[in-house]
């Protein structure tokens, strides 16, 4: 059994109810694994993701609650994942007047460029979900928006 608390393994049982393939509240698609890790709280690598056995089309692999206890396990014990922290001392680099702002169009640019890049697509939902709104100066508050995006409000 893993190295896993118990308030974890009811989580990932929790999520498994919601991406549950076969309605037995015990698989889900290797196809999932990476929002499954998400919504868990996880930030792997989508290469690292791909290693632990995400696949790319729906119906070619299942994974069962034990192996992806496993899977967790892993992933919450790996160093090498970015988090909250981590980001905003990134976003830093681009504010400036050092007052938690930096020019929308420069963490646009740091989100479609930088990185394990997104699509315009998937900039435009990161912004409509989690961004406040920009000032005269073409800025935002990027530390309110780190913290929806993260999880962290």
């Amino acid at each position: 059994m893993p190295d896993l608390r118990r308030d974890d393994i009811e989580d990932a049982e929790f999520v498994f109810t919601i991406y549950d393939c076969d309605g037995e509240q015990n698989k889900i698609d290797a196809n999932d694994l990476g929002d499954v890790l998400r919504a868990l709280g996880c930030n792997p690598t989508l290469a690292y993701i791909k290693k632990l056995g995400e696949t790319e089309k729906r119906g070619e692999k299942i994974i069962p609650i034990e192996e992806f206890l496993q899977i967790f396990n892993e992933v919450k014990n790996q160093k090498d994942q970015g988090c909250y922290e981590d980001f905003i001392e990134c976003l830093k680099l681009y504010d400036k007047r050092e007052d938690g702002k930096m020019v929308l169009a420069e963490l646009s640019y740091a989100l479609l460029a930088l990185g394990e890049t997104l699509t315009q697509d998937q900039v435009d939902a990161v912004f409509a979900d989690c961004m406040g709104e920009e000032n005269d100066d073409g800025e935002v508050d990027y530390i309110p928006f780190l913290a929806k995006m993260c999880g962290k409000e």
